[in-house]
């Protein structure tokens, strides 16, 4: 079901859910890799995780499940445990949000020495967490929104997200030691340490450290340079200026030039530092104003586009999909997914020379069950008779009855 690619010949069982889990599988496979989902009988807590279809056929999992071959099992069962087992040392790399002692690293471990493990866990003391909690914890919602606002939760998981990408880096990371030493890994991958860990290296955890004081909530202004949300005649645009190119130029489109450098003699501030036009950036936005509320959006794009200036329009979802740009990009190619239909899904957002690689859609869930059990060992009459113990019935089968 995968493209051929970077991580042909790499085969991996994964028992997941959610999004940091699934993200790390379908990464894989859209790099090549052989990517195997087990799930319980009737589908994992996110099979039917909005956004859904009409029909009520879930998004989000056909989105996160691209690629990858799909089996489900009876895991509370001891002859579910024991293909799942066998599934693991035979592929020898393992990924899971689960903690079970059956699965457990020593147990899989004792089977397959030269395991590569990767799990997946909340806090780093071992308790639960999800990503909106992290957040939450990290202080992340006090820095988001305008200034006095309550806290305000960002819609994207940034950590799942991460951490998803983390897993995947680990994987190949592990397989390439294995390859090198044959040696396996037990690694483990706390939410919160992903989290925690890419704001020490942005700076936020030193600032306090350091300083004795948080970042200041800002709104949409851009922390520590220029960057400022401008309202237009007929909607609003982001705009940044990051170097002094950018910052002459803006200056120059606006026709402010002149009066930021009166203002920077009243104030004796050189603004050809990112921190003075940050700290005086109020000053600066109501000399810049005028020039942008006088003008529609697209003129102010348009005039923008002739200079080294960083902007964009403010724009909902619906009108980035609908205004055609998906098909500009070669990341989006056709896709057609059972259960959903045909539309443009992303590939990995590499550009491998010169293409970017593409997973093959989603599994309908458990479709590929009793190839699976074929594969951990079992005879033709064994499979027949778990499917029929089991009671495996898979969604394709479920829309074909009448």
């Amino acid at each position: 079901m995968t493209t051929a690619g970077l991580l042909a010949g790499l085969s991996v069982v994964e028992l997941v859910t959610f999004v940091a889990g699934p993200l790390c599988g379908t990464t894989l496979a859209g790099l090549g890799a052989d990517v195997l989902r087990i799930d319980p009988l009737g589908g994992s807590a996110d099979r039917d995780r909005w956004p859904v279809t009409d029909t009520g056929r879930s998004i989000y999992w056909s989105s996160l499940n691209r690629g990858k071959q799909s089996a489900t099992l009876d895991l509370r069962s001891a002859r579910g445990q024991d293909v799942l087992t066998e599934l693991v040392r035979r592929t020898g790399v393992f990924v899971t949000n689960s903690a079970r002692p059956w699965h457990s690293y020593e147990a899989l471990s004792a089977v397959r020495p030269d395991l590569i493990m990767v799990r997946i866990t909340g806090r780093h003391d071992g308790a639960a967490a999800v990503d909106y909690t992290v957040n939450a914890k990290l202080g992340i919602p006090y820095l988001t929104g305008p200034p006095g606002s309550d806290p305000v939760s960002h819609s994207l998981p940034a950590w799942d997200i991460s951490c998803g990408l983390y897993a995947a880096l680990a994987v190949v990371s592990a397989v390439r030691r294995r390859d090198a030493t044959g040696a396996g890994a037990n690694i483990v991958i706390p939410l919160e340490n992903v989290g925690a860990g890419l704001l020490g290296q942005l700076g936020y955890l030193a600032e306090v450290q350091l300083t004795g004081r948080g970042r200041e909530r800002v709104g949409n202004d851009v922390y520590g340079t220029f960057g400022h949300d401008f309202p237009t005649a007929d909607g609003r645009v982001m705009v940044v200026a990051l170097s002094n190119r950018h910052w002459r130029d803006l200056l120059a489109v606006t026709g402010t030039t002149d009066a930021v450098d009166a203002l920077a003699a009243d104030l004796g501030v050189d603004f050809t530092t990112e921190a003075n036009r940050f700290r005086h950036r109020a000053r600066l936005i109501a000399l810049m104003a005028p020039w942008f509320a006088a003008r529609p959006t697209a003129a102010v794009l348009t005039e923008l586009a002739d200079t080294s200036v960083l902007a964009e329009r403010f724009q909902t979802t619906e009108q980035y999909v609908t205004g055609g740009q998906l098909g500009e990009n070669p990341l989006f190619r056709a896709l057609d997914q059972v259960g959903l239909g045909t539309y443009l899904a992303a590939g990995v957002p590499l550009d491998i020379d010169g293409s970017y690689p593409q997973a093959g859609p989603a599994p309908v869930l458990g479709e590929d069950t009793p190839d699976v059990l074929a594969r951990a060992g079992l005879t033709p009459d064994e499979v027949t008779h778990l499917v029929d113990e089991w009671g495996l019935v898979t969604d394709s089968d479920k829309e074909s009855q009448p």
